[in-house]
């Protein structure tokens, strides 16, 4: 396989043609080498357009929707960022190059071991990857400019948008299968918080966010 033709064939067939137009963001993805934050068996898939199972019922997203993720979530050189759902490590890696400082959670004691071990390894220096309840957020590095949730949730969590600054924004999906929305919300004042839904996607559930309430009819 030829790596560099596939990352290529990703950013133009896949990522570009998914509203990704944002130059910086496209040119990260080539720089960020995505083959090197998957397990092993499934490197050659890395550049696909497919999400990689990770086991126990987690997965890395597609990758245009990471990188649509990442360029909504408008980031600058100055952000603290929170990242929840960090998996092994690679759309972290992406913030890290975007924002000042990011912190990535994780449920998994296996994939928080593994997304330090890669960040390192891409000498990344201004992230870390902590195993905690992302449902929590973590209070200890906020306020934050921007939090991001990759992987769905039913509803955000007032406690997370509470650790967001006054100006700052989180991106989660939200909504039950097979309806779910990238939704953008924003902490206009001490006490009030907007909204804006970006586009469809379905994304697993993170683990540990609640379930909302189904109707059945």
């Amino acid at each position: 396989m030829n790596l560099e033709q596939a990352r290529f064939n990703m950013i133009e067939q896949q990522i570009r043609p998914w509203d990704v137009l944002d130059t910086s963001i496209l040119s990260l993805l080539a720089a960020v080498k995505r083959e090197d934050f998957v397990p092993a068996e499934h490197r050659g898939q890395a550049l696909m357009d497919l999400e990689i199972p990770l086991g126990g019922g987690r997965s890395l997203p597609a990758p245009r929707v990471e990188a649509r993720l990442v360029q909504d979530l408008n980031l600058s050189k100055t952000d603290n960022v929170l990242h929840i759902g960090a998996v092994t490590g690679y759309v972290t890696a992406l913030i890290a190059h975007k924002a000042q400082r990011v912190v990535g959670l994780d449920a998994s004691a296996e994939l928080v071991a593994a997304a330090r071990a890669n960040l390192r390894k891409a000498g990344i220096s201004n992230a870390e990857v902590q195993q905690h309840d992302g449902t929590q957020g973590f209070a200890g590095k906020a306020p934050y400019d921007a939090i991001l949730l990759t992987g769905s949730v039913a509803k955000v969590p007032q406690e997370l948008l509470d650790q967001l600054k006054v100006g700052g924004r989180l991106l989660a999906v939200v909504g039950n299968e097979p309806v779910m929305q990238a939704v953008l919300y924003t902490r206009v004042a001490a006490n009030q918080f907007s909204s804006q839904n970006l586009f469809d996607t379905v994304l697993p559930r993170l683990p540990g966010f609640a379930e909302g309430t189904r109707f059945t009819f």
